[in-house]
């Protein structure tokens, strides 16, 4: 029952405005009844709240509290923002910061470009590995045994006509990044975009964290965006000392 209240909350993440029972039952698979129990469970822990009027529910106040002592306990919020900030001034563009969630990566932080026009991150939100740059630096600076997992069995999912979905080809620019330290995602994701990325490393060399830059195509070739590579080292080395050891 922990793990069927725990897929309730994960599904409710992406709907901040909130789920009907029906909805949440539907995309979770479980009886309506157990849904509908779940979830009273949840309500009462505050973990969930409810709308009596709408008769939606969303996630509540307590994931709230609890995601911001992560957040503490991490450096992300105090330590990490005033370190994108600076990138971002130094660069003109979005700074961007994510960390390795299973096969996914979690993004952490977003910081916008001084320009009109730039690229938004989405917070709290799960993203692909494969096609992006801080994707890329995840994986190629993993654990051995994580980084060989992903190699090897990660989905290749295609969003765009340059995403890598090719085995061999994807092993060999795991390889590469890891060899030159850094990865571009040149419109591997999004049609448009580009971006440039390196890890955050711990004393041992394994990823904590990874930083990119994107910024829209139009605007930055990928030569371009390789200058972004000095301010985006320094944020990970300051964010190498700051954060707290895990």
């Amino acid at each position: 029952m922990v793990g069927k209240a725990l897929s309730l909350l994960t599904v409710l993440g992406p709907h901040p405005d909130g789920a009907t029972l029906s909805d949440l039952a539907r995309w979770t698979g479980y009886p309506v009844t157990t849904t509908h129990r779940l979830l009273g469970s949840l309500v009462r822990d505050d973990f969930v709240s409810f709308n009596p009027e709408t008769k939606l529910y969303s996630l509540g106040l307590r994931l709230f509290q609890l995601g911001a002592a992560v957040s503490s306990a991490h450096g992300f919020q105090g330590v990490a923002l005033p370190v994108l900030r600076t990138l971002s001034r130094a660069t003109g563009e979005a700074s961007l910061m994510s960390v390795l969630d299973g096969e996914h990566q979690l993004y952490i932080h977003h910081i916008e470009a001084r320009h009109h026009v730039g690229v938004r991150g989405e917070t709290g939100k799960l993203g692909p590995l494969h096609c992006t740059s801080m994707g890329k630096v995840l994986i190629a600076f993993a654990e051995w045994e994580t980084r060989d997992h992903l190699v090897t069995s990660l989905p290749l999912e295609r969003f765009t006509s340059r995403t890598i979905i090719d085995r061999a080809a994807f092993a060999a620019e795991i390889a590469r990044v890891r060899s030159q330290g850094f990865a571009v995602s040149n419109e591997e994701h999004e049609e448009g975009i580009v971006t440039v990325g390196v890890p955050v490393l711990d004393a041992m060399g394994i990823a904590v964290a990874a930083l990119s830059v994107p910024s829209p195509a139009y605007r930055t070739t990928v030569e371009q965006a390789l200058q972004f590579l000095g301010p985006l080292r320094e944020a990970a080395a300051e964010l190498a000392v700051l954060l707290p050891r895990r």
